[in-house]
């Protein structure tokens, strides 16, 4: 499986010892937890090929956009756990997990042809690079 990148604030492990984990957190954090799926880029002499590591995401929670040769995928969850017990105590805990990542797209992959997949909590998405003869060529422009 491949890794998450995560923001840690970092703090003197004596610190913790006497103030606590979530008392530090809330002062330094702004409250959000900060994740971002490692990716891995492949090209070959077709296509290019994109993996996003995101275990515990559906495809249902994935958004995939193309905007002036701009590729994002982004994602939100919520989670939430309700627990109650006899008498009067109740514990209830939410979650809220999002992240975005763009990628600029090459002009000469086929935008119209990508193609995206999901399994096993890794989103594949392929780019198939255009036909040479579709290809736009360069040319020089004299100046006059």
């Amino acid at each position: 499986m491949l890794p998450i990148v995560r923001k840690r604030v970092y703090s003197p492990s004596y610190l913790n010892d006497f103030l606590g984990k979530d008392f530090l957190t809330s002062i330094f954090s702004d409250g959000a937890d900060y994740t971002v799926p490692a990716v891995n880029i492949r090209e070959s002499e077709k296509k290019f090929e994109i993996e996003v590591a995101a275990p515990g995401l559906n495809k249902e929670d994935f958004t995939i956009k193309i905007e002036n040769d701009l590729l994002t995928i982004s994602s939100e969850k919520e989670s939430s756990e309700e627990q109650k017990e006899e008498g009067h105590f109740m514990r209830r805990e939410f979650g809220f997990r999002s992240f975005s990542r763009s990628f600029s797209i090459p002009e000469f992959v086929d935008q119209d042809k990508i193609k995206a997949s999901h399994k096993n909590g890794v989103l594949m998405i392929e780019l198939p690079k255009m036909e040479e003869s579709k290809m736009k060529n360069s040319k020089m422009i004299k100046i006059s």
